[in-house]
């Protein structure tokens, strides 16, 4: 579930150009506007400038090809993968389209008389009239779909010691369903998984959410008055902290970066592309090329953006097509082709049998204690 929707199997979401500070524990106390200044700053201190690719003397990739990846990954020239991952990587596991014509999750919402279809991912909206809302939760509850062969990729990279963390615009909580752990995701606009009460911020968590959202009811806080709204970040909010406090540190170690499913239209998030070094291999995986100097990055004299079809192109590499086909075959070319599809047999099984025995499917977060009584 994402407030931005689904559409080609990557997203391609709108992004609120001001968002307000709701809470400490959601809010980075960044703005968008200050965050993309500090990534022009960052850029810069790579020494980033106009030099054209060709005349970088050292190339990490023999060529721009998923071969020349996999070559790379192979020869243990990379211990550090970021990955990144947008709505294509779930439209498989049947999580319904926002936007189509007709079936769209949005079109079944105009019966509540929304003011827009995206009103129901605002926060003055929510307020007023939550109703809408709840109705959406209850239809794309965490639990109520598989994760892909993409998102057991992902858990390959880590169990093989290569990931170092992913990074991702859905809120259907699928990587936590997937095993991915806790300290190794960033879940950039917010989780399902955890809730707050709007005026007191009493923690709850998804099983308390869950009992109320299927009796179709508004979660109210037992503190307070206050509505218990689930912490995916809607339009007037900040991104989480965690968001903010991991970049640094990743992409200074990133050496690989892999992009699935994602048409990086939308900011922050798309700016991350340009936070690796400027001889950091990057891989697309998606049905359409994307990520061409975007945001601010193209209000900027500093190069930015993916550059597949660049002149002297040394370092991305676009595999258009399926995410799941995509990640299939990069996981056949690693030898781990056979590992990846058993991990999805056995994962699937094992999610059907707790289905059916009304057992909650992803466990808790690691990091901190909820308060959910």
């Amino acid at each position: 579930m994402s407030p931005n929707g689904k559409t080609n199997g990557a997203d391609k979401p709108e992004q609120n150009e001001s968002p307000q500070t709701e809470s400490p524990d959601m809010a980075s106390g960044l703005s968008l506007a200050s965050h993309e200044a500090h990534i022009l700053e960052k850029l810069q201190s790579l020494g980033l400038d106009d030099a054209a690719p060709e005349s970088v003397s050292s190339t990490i990739l023999n060529d721009t090809s998923l071969d020349g990846v996999v070559a790379y990954i192979n020869n243990k020239g990379c211990k550090n993968v970021v990955t990144m991952a947008g709505a294509g990587i779930s439209t498989s596991a049947g999580i319904p389209d926002f936007r189509s014509a007709g079936t769209g999750l949005y079109h079944n919402l105009q019966k509540y008389d929304l003011p827009c279809p995206e009103a129901i991912f605002h926060l003055s909206f929510f307020r007023k009239n939550p109703k809408p809302f709840f109705v959406l939760a209850k239809e794309l509850f965490p639990g109520a779909f598989k994760p892909t062969a993409c998102h057991y990729f992902i858990r390959l990279l880590h169990e093989n010691g290569l990931l170092l963390r992913h990074y991702t615009q859905n809120i259907d909580a699928l990587e936590r369903v997937a095993g991915i752990p806790d300290e190794k995701l960033v879940e950039a606009h917010g989780t399902c998984y955890t809730g707050h009460c709007l005026e007191c911020r009493k923690k709850y968590g998804l099983k308390w959410m869950k009992e109320r959202i299927f009796k179709d009811e508004i979660p109210i806080c037992e503190k307070c008055p206050g509505i218990v709204k689930p912490d995916i970040v809607f339009f007037g909010e900040n991104l989480p902290a965690k968001f903010y406090n991991s970049i640094d540190v990743d992409f200074e170690k990133c050496d690989l970066l892999i992009i699935l499913g994602s048409s990086l239209e939308v900011n922050p998030f798309a700016s991350l592309i340009d936070m690796p070094s400027s001889l950091t291999p990057r891989l697309l995986i998606n049905r359409e090329k994307a990520g061409h100097r975007t945001g601010a990055m193209a209000l900027s004299d500093i190069p930015g953006g993916l550059e597949f079809d660049r002149k002297g192109n040394t370092r991305d590499v676009a595999w258009l097509g399926d995410c799941n086909d995509g990640c299939q075959l990069l996981a056949d070319r690693l030898g781990w082709g056979e590992e990846l599809k058993e991990m999805v047999r056995k994962e699937h099984e094992k999610l059907d049998k707790s289905k059916t025995q009304e057992t909650a499917p992803i466990a808790p977060p690691s990091d901190e204690a909820l308060d959910c009584q």
